[in-house]
């Protein structure tokens, strides 16, 4: 049932509105164009329908709401102030200020009440489908009679822009198929893109291609008719098979000089554009940042109810773990990212006997076992399970018909897949990973980036690592992806050398939730060490160990390689042994790792006085000056690679051990 627009329901608004272009003008910088325009969707959503609770941001079946066009953070914040979010109004009156809670684009560790980080458009569709998948598994692992535990809905806000990108193109595709029907977005239908009127690139039928994804789509003419907007989201609810655009028309700019033009998207009013605004909407012009109480009203009836759905789910989850106990305690250590007691005992350890390894093979078997042992340890790959060696029938696979699988089918979408990633890590109580090939890591870097960015504990499973793929030439052969990826804060990279260092290495991402983590992992088969005359594979941990020591002691020279190198320099350690030198070989599995180690452990690895340093890699030299220093020599792949067998290759590029040796 609709209910009625009071005279509060138009106050609250337009209070929204002028809190958004006041917050805008104060800063002399931001996009009041979509607040002004979006105002009463957000609010009818907000005080209608979603499910939260503002003293407790985290509570985990609240509802999720998501600012997909980014750029219009002013209306989110004046959302999270009115409704009660710790968003105090100083914070609004800082929007774009150095250390506020108000950053340009929303930041999801910044701001309470900010799920997850937007700003580039298309990667918050992405995270909503994500979320929808993360809600849904859970919903088929842990609901029981009587006890609905997950049940809530993820909602967004999404721009012309948004729809335009292709990274939400793969991911409504996705959710249609899997028919996420608790999945609701909100389009921001105003005709109005940056450089002027979407004609000019934008002429589909939207609601057409979303129907044709599996979408119910519904369409509201008015976007100030609250009722309207109502109506739309029941119909959307009600649909619990389909994912819902909403298509609401819009004007962008809504009430101020500019109102309908593309000068209102990303450029503040001025000062008389602000003071005509006010008195269209009925404002005093003279004053700022003001907040009537009465426009407080609705919000706090909508947090107040919040508040009590909360603690009755508070107090179902109490009933829960009395009826299932076991189910209880395993949902509560997912939801706070614990590992079960146990999970890593027992996982696979390789001897040289038992033959060559490729580290994806390694990897797979051991992911395989993990997922087994981590409730809640979902992902799968982009159309490469067999590639990529990650699971592709444990507990069954993730479809519209069984959301307890575990194995998500992402299909040929690199895209969706690592926004969606992010947007499952944001929900919490999973644990998500991806697998492709390393060179097409470069179609999910924005995904990739925002993780980082977010410090999601993401999974991330590239294979095929380097000019050792081989035969498949050199539009597959990554060679500046890893020092790419390693250019990125807070992103973990690491380049297992053997069998056993991919064992371990999958434990070290598990263990991190501060962040994602890259596995570079080799389809060719490389050596088994022998862990019983060679550092131990657990050096990992640390980033870098003395995998073999020098003969004799005190090394002449060190050699430092990753990954499939690794065997090259221990080859190169026995020539130079026979020539008189003796050289250390350095496991250097993460820069990041042991650039975190404390300085007295790195000189250990890489003694300062040890000047005669090489360092060896299939990909690009940036970067390995740090480590090598002045005097060292880097043996690399500056260039990109070739159609041949993987050995010939290497010998071409000099990755040999002969020319390994040779440089010393």
């Amino acid at each position: 049932m609709v209910s009625s627009v009071t005279e509060h329901d138009t106050l609250a608004i337009n209070t929204l509105r002028v809190l958004s272009i006041d917050g805008v003008q104060a800063a002399n910088s931001g996009h009041p164009g979509l607040p002004l325009g979006a105002a009463p969707m957000a609010y009818t959503l907000w005080s209608r329908f979603l499910r939260f609770d503002p003293t407790a941001p985290d509570w985990p079946d609240r509802d999720r709401f998501i600012l997909s066009a980014g750029h219009g953070s002013m209306l989110l914040y004046a959302l999270l102030h009115c409704f009660g979010y710790d968003v105090p109004l100083a914070e609004l009156k800082r929007f774009r200020q150095w250390g506020s809670r108000t950053p340009g684009h929303p930041e999801c560790h910044m701001t309470p009440g900010v799920e997850v980080s937007t700003g580039p458009l298309g990667q918050g569709f992405g995270n909503g489908v994500g979320m929808a998948i993360a809600e849904a598994h859970l919903a088929a692992r842990f609901n029981r009679p009587g006890f609905r535990l997950f049940e809530h809905f993820t909602y967004a806000l999404v721009s012309d822009g948004d729809l335009m990108e292709g990274v939400a193109a793969e991911a409504a595709s996705l959710a249609g198929h899997l028919k996420l029907g608790r999945l609701i977005y909100l389009y921001d239908d105003n005709d109005i893109s940056l450089d002027g009127p979407t004609r000019l690139a934008f002429t589909e039928d939207v609601l057409a291609r979303f129907a044709a994804y599996g979408w119910q789509t519904l369409r509201v003419t008015d976007g100030n008719d609250v009722a309207a907007i109502e109506a739309a989201i029941e119909a959307a609810r009600a649909d619990t098979e389909r994912p819902s655009l909403i298509s609401v028309r819009t004007v962008i700019g809504f009430g101020s000089p500019r109102a309908g033009s593309s000068k209102v998207h990303g450029s503040p009013l001025g000062a008389d554009g602000v003071r005509a605004t006010k008195l269209a909407l009925g404002f005093d012009p003279d004053a700022t940042f003001v907040v009537p109480e009465a426009a407080l009203e609705p919000a706090r009836r909508a947090a107040a109810r919040g508040a009590a759905d909360h603690q009755a789910w508070r107090a179902r989850m109490d009933a829960y773990a009395v009826a299932y106990p076991a189910e209880a305690a395993q949902l509560r250590a997912a939801l706070a990212g614990e590992l079960p007691a146990g999970w890593a005992d027992g996982l696979p350890s390789y001897v040289p006997a038992g033959g060559e390894q490729a580290t994806r093979d390694a990897a797979g078997k051991t992911l395989e076992l993990l997922v087994q042992r981590v409730p809640g340890l979902i992902g799968g790959s982009a159309d490469l399970s067999e590639s990529t060696k990650t699971p592709a029938v444990a507990e069954g696979s993730f479809q519209a018909d069984h959301h307890a699988g575990s194995v998500v089918w992402f299909g040929v979408r690199e895209h969706a897949m690592g926004a969606a990633l992010n947007g499952m890590a944001a929900h919490g109580g999973v644990i998500a990973y991806g697998g492709t090939f390393l060179t097409f890591a470069d179609y999910m870097r924005g995904a990739i980036r925002l993780a980082a960015l977010s410090r999601h504990p993401v999974v991330y499973v590239f294979t095929h690592d380097s000019i050792g793929l081989g035969e498949d030439g050199p539009t597959h052969q990554p060679v500046e992806q890893i020092a790419s990826l390693r250019a990125m804060p807070n992103l973990t990279v690491i380049r297992p050398a053997d069998a056993n260092e991919a064992v371990v290495a999958w434990q070290v991402a598990l263990e991190r939730r501060d962040g994602p983590t890259a596995l570079i992992l080799s389809r060719q088969k490389l050596p088994v060490v022998d862990r019983t005359t060679h550092g131990a594979a657990d050096g990992v941990r640390r980033g870098a160990y003395v995998l073999r020591e020098a003969d004799g002691g005190a090394p002449d020279a060190v050699l430092i390689a990753t990954g499939s190198e690794v065997a090259l320099a221990l080859a190169a350690q026995s020539l130079l042994a026979s020539r008189g030198v003796a050289a250390r070989v350095v496991s250097m599995p993460s820069w990041e790792l042991f650039a975190a180690q404390p300085p007295a452990y790195r000189d250990t690895v890489l003694p300062p006085q040890c000047t005669r340093r090489v360092a060896i890699e299939a990909g690009v030299s940036m970067g390995w000056q740090r480590w090598v220093g002045d005097a060292g020599t880097i043996i690399a792949v500056d260039t990109f690679g070739a159609s041949a067998p993987y050995q010939e290759i290497y010998r071409h590029y000099g990755l040999t051990a002969e020319h390994i040796a040779a440089a010393l």
